[in-house]
């Protein structure tokens, strides 16, 4: 993907940035001076890929964290109008009203009705306070509910991309039953007779994740985390200060291949070289076949037998050991 004036670059992208900046330069110098430069332009772009390639190898746990955050990461809207055609995004709980941090609506999908629903983070400033951080209210779960129950009456299945830091834990969400509408998400998408779908496409945090994290298939894409806590949160609790968020990130095993390895989810969906926010419609081609198979091989069982199964599913998970008295 060529550079952008507005990209932003983490810390440990900074080799990036600097062939990015030398690229540059090099396109200035050809520019004012009529040399022609393509083959030493053309090898700084070679070792960019080199480097998005050789840095993200062997990604610490944090790093992941961040990653998952990038600001020019691919959001929920992003990834729908890559992957689907003719959205049609429907609003409101029927209840309060419309939370823009939950989008959702009917879709094509290689040819089929799909229903997509998703938290949304803000691509600036002010979106991101309009959609509220990606934190949805009691009524973004509740309108993300009667999305699926929609979805249900029709047939259509359901596939849900999840990014948010947890759910909105402000005072006023707490009185509007914030822990009730999970819970009742958590209960009815156990029992959806449609084929659900489950992506975590960047931060899949607590309670704000299960509220639309419960399928017959769960995914995440290599550079996210799915955990009951952030590594901040976690940090202040046992250490009462964000200085350890590394070490958090660390313990909490929250990066994709452990819980793959834990069997909380049932596959891991590579991302472009570097990550998804260096090029979205690869990012989104990635995605696609895993959602067009699954709901093929979905939609070859039985609905009842459906129910069971993701029952099932969550039933077995988790592990303990007991310790000698």
């Amino acid at each position: 993907m060529p550079q952008d004036k507005n990209r932003q670059f983490l810390d440990f992208e900074k080799p990036i940035k600097d062939l990015f900046d030398d690229i540059e330069g090099l396109k200035q110098k050809a520019e004012k001076s009529k040399l022609d430069l393509t083959d030493p332009i053309k090898k700084l772009e070679e070792r960019v890929l080199e480097t998005r390639k050789a840095i993200t190898q062997n990604l610490t746990p944090w790093q992941k964290v961040q990653l998952s955050r990038h600001p020019d990461r691919p959001y929920t809207m992003k990834y729908i109008s890559k992957l689907t055609t003719d959205f049609v995004e429907l609003f409101g709980d029927r209840n309060v009203k419309d939370d823009k941090a939950m989008v959702g609506g009917f879709a094509s999908l290689d040819g089929q009705t799909v229903m997509m629903i998703g938290q949304q983070k803000g691509i600036n400033t002010k979106a991101r306070q309009l959609r509220n951080f990606g934190m949805a209210n009691p009524e973004g779960y509740r309108k993300a509910l009667r999305l699926m129950k929609l979805a249900e009456k029709f047939n259509k299945p359901v596939i849900t991309l999840i990014d948010t830091p947890g759910a909105y834990p402000g005072l006023e969400a707490e009185e509007r039953g914030q822990g009730e509408a999970i819970a009742r998400n958590i209960y009815e998408m156990m029992r959806l007779k449609v084929p659900v779908i489950c992506v975590i496409i960047g931060e899949g945090a607590s309670g704000g994740a299960m509220g639309i994290g419960v399928g017959d298939r769960v995914f995440m894409l290599e550079n996210t985390w799915y955990t009951v806590i952030s590594p901040e949160s976690c940090s202040s609790i046992l250490w009462r200060s964000w200085d350890q968020k590394e070490k958090a990130a660390e313990q909490l095993k929250l990066t994709a291949d452990y819980m793959y390895e834990f069997g909380l989810i049932d596959g891991i969906i590579p991302e472009p070289v570097g990550g998804a926010h260096w090029d979205y419609d690869e990012a989104a081609a990635l995605l696609k076949p895993y959602l067009i198979n699954t709901i093929k091989e979905l939609k070859q069982m039985d609905p009842e037998e459906r129910v069971r199964k993701r029952i099932d599913k969550f039933n077995k998970m988790g592990f303990w050991d007991e310790l000698p008295a």
